[in-house]
């Protein structure tokens, strides 16, 4: 059934009823079947208890797995349990902005093989200070346009809120060897662009509600640094990144052993001053630009 439409949804102690109550409620507006997979990544007890009821929903399929796999690996998954042409993939703690969301997406499927929805976050800031840093960073970072987002279509492509043809998603699965956090896109999107398979990038973003404490953000933060260096070792990716362009070329011009010591003396003061009520990014891409030159030595 080619017109019919797989939502694959990776879940990790997070509530998905929401989430998945408003993409019943849109059903009617993709024109052909739906199914929405719900594979749990060993989540603890308590969230599969709240999920499980899911289940019982004539258009959901809910799996749980033994044991955590990881983002890329429980993605690739899911693509291969669809039955339906065109997936659509999210994360677990995305919500949708509106009632039109699955209609935009109908609108302008035959328009490319992969469209991109973005990410968009709520306006006003977080009371939690402890939110802060993440609601910055995403309001900053990731909440652009697809103006923006186009005019580096394969470097700008995040497998959030992804609608990809299945044939193309399961020609260049996902890179299982990251099993952390971040970047598990980057060779997706380099594969893309090697393959000429056109990307178009949509204002049809999902509402990231899942805001994590500044602390856990900053674990994840590093993840996906190891998860940068990693890409670049083994497949030479990753040099898109201006993370990455910058400490290649403090490489180049000898300055990166002088740079790394400098960072590492700063980085328990960066770290503070992330974790404060008023943070500020310029911190974050120091401490990042420390943990890289570290991993990459």
């Amino acid at each position: 059934m080619a017109a019919g439409l797989s939502v694959l949804i990776p879940v990790f102690n997070w509530n998905v009823n929401e989430l998945v109550a408003s993409l019943v409620m849109q059903h009617a507006d993709w024109p052909g079947p739906l199914e929405i997979l719900l594979y749990d990544d060993g989540s603890w007890e308590e969230f599969r208890t709240l999920n499980r009821p899911l289940a019982a929903l004539p258009a959901v399929r809910y799996h749980e797995l033994p044991r955590n796999v990881g983002r890329a690996a429980i993605r690739n998954q899911l693509a291969a349990a669809a039955q339906h042409g065109w997936l659509l993939l999210l994360d677990n703690d995305s919500l949708l902005p509106d009632a039109q969301f699955l209609a935009r997406y109908a609108a302008a499927r035959n328009r490319a093989a992969v469209l991109i929805g973005g990410t968009c976050y709520e306006a006003t800031p977080p009371a939690d200070a402890a939110l802060q840093l993440r609601w910055l960073y995403g309001q900053a970072r990731e909440a652009r346009p697809a103006a923006v987002r186009q005019a580096a279509p394969y470097s700008q492509l995040t497998i959030n809120n992804a609608l990809i043809r299945a044939d193309v998603f399961r020609q260049f699965p996902l890179d299982e060897r990251l099993t952390g956090y971040g970047h598990e896109d980057t060779k997706f999107g380099v594969e893309l662009a090697a393959a000429q398979v056109p990307v178009l990038h949509l204002d049809n973003p999902v509402l990231h509600a899942g805001l994590e404490p500044a602390a856990q953000f900053l674990q994840k933060s590093e993840q996906a640094v190891r998860n940068l260096a990693q890409v670049y070792r083994q497949d030479g990716l990753g040099t898109d990144a201006r993370l990455l362009q910058t400490a290649l070329r403090l490489r180049r011009l000898g300055l990166s052993g002088v740079a790394s010591m400098g960072l590492a003396a700063a980085a328990p003061r960066l770290r503070r001053q992330l974790l404060s009520a008023t943070p500020r990014l310029r911190a974050l891409d120091l401490l990042k630009l420390h943990w890289l030159l570290r991993e990459l030595g």
